[in-house]
């Protein structure tokens, strides 16, 4: 992991600034075009692959920045926020999906506004599987199997989910075991079961694009070892806010909803690759983007 000081990321430079009065407004589209680099904790999840890769190329191309995406588990992420390893973060679930992984933290990093309300999360199987809760897995975990045994499909073990799925294993006794993998080895699972018409449980979220995908549905959680419907936030490491208020506000103003958010995760499955995904998505969605930076610039103008 490369860790770069704050002030050398962060600090405006008085060539930079000059070259921007000499060459004019057509050279710099505002104070933020100035070159500063930003390291960005991302994990795996679909939709954390997506924005992050959205915003590196709005930041990148339009804005100056050097904008370095570093690939790590959620508690690294966490804890490289705290120990300023990493400036930022695009997702943090709360207020209980990630509440056991900011606990440490809380005092060290910075939780900023939300920019999507009304999540998902919990066990989901194909909806012509003839079940409906989690109870029920019970008595028919053997319809629910994997290589021959009945597991759970998940993705890596240090993810929140993947707690969540093992406390849920222990709540309603069931008995199965989680089998943990990466977020496209689960997918791969679950699309080979749908062509076959099998039965297969995965631990799932929304956002996803595989609802847009396959017809599925959430397992009943009458415990509520799932949780309720949450917010997802961005997050950064401690005063990041004063360091960029610029960004910061950029950040603040973005808001995607399930359209916008699953039409962008959608491009990129459809290439194949999560920056040519992103880049055809922003074409093709300037007004809303250019809403979020105007509302930013309006911010702070005051």
């Amino acid at each position: 992991m490369t860790t770069t000081t704050t002030m050398s990321r962060h600090r405006k430079t008085g060539g930079v600034a000059l070259a921007g009065l000499l060459l004019g407004a057509g050279a710099m589209t505002s104070v933020s075009a100035e070159e500063r680099d930003l390291t960005i904790g991302i994990n795996n999840w679909a939709e954390n692959i997506a924005v992050a890769n959205m915003w590196k190329l709005l930041l990148e191309e339009e804005h100056g920045y050097q904008v370095e995406l570093n690939d790590a588990g959620k508690s690294v992420i966490f804890s490289g926020l705290a120990n300023d390893d990493f400036d930022l973060s695009l997702e943090i679930w709360l207020p209980v999906t990630d509440k056991e992984f900011l606990a440490p933290y809380q005092d060290r990093i910075d939780v900023h506004d939300g920019w999507y309300e009304g999540t998902g999360l919990g066990l989901v199987v194909p909806s012509y599987a003839d079940i409906s809760s989690i109870p029920e897995l019970k008595a028919q975990a053997d319809s629910f199997t994997y290589q021959g045994r009945p597991d759970i499909i998940g993705i890596d073990s240090g993810s929140a989910i993947a707690g969540l799925a093992d406390q849920a294993i222990e709540a309603y006794e069931l008995p199965m075991e989680q089998m943990n993998s990466s977020g496209p080895a689960m997918m791969a699972a679950l699309s080979t079961a749908i062509s076959q018409q099998r039965n297969l449980v995965v631990t799932l979220w929304s956002p996803h694009w595989a609802f847009a995908e396959y017809d599925l549905k959430y397992l009943e959680d009458p415990k509520g070892v799932f949780g309720d419907n949450e917010t997802i936030y961005w997050f950064s490491r401690q005063d990041f806010a004063n360091d960029d208020p610029w960004l910061t506000a950029v950040l603040d103003a973005w808001q995607m909803d399930d359209d916008s958010l699953g039409s962008l995760m959608a491009r990129i499955e459809k290439t194949g690759d999560p920056e040519e995904g992103a880049r055809d998505w922003i074409a093709e969605n300037r007004e809303l983007i250019d809403g979020w930076f105007a509302k930013a610039d309006a911010a702070t103008a005051e």
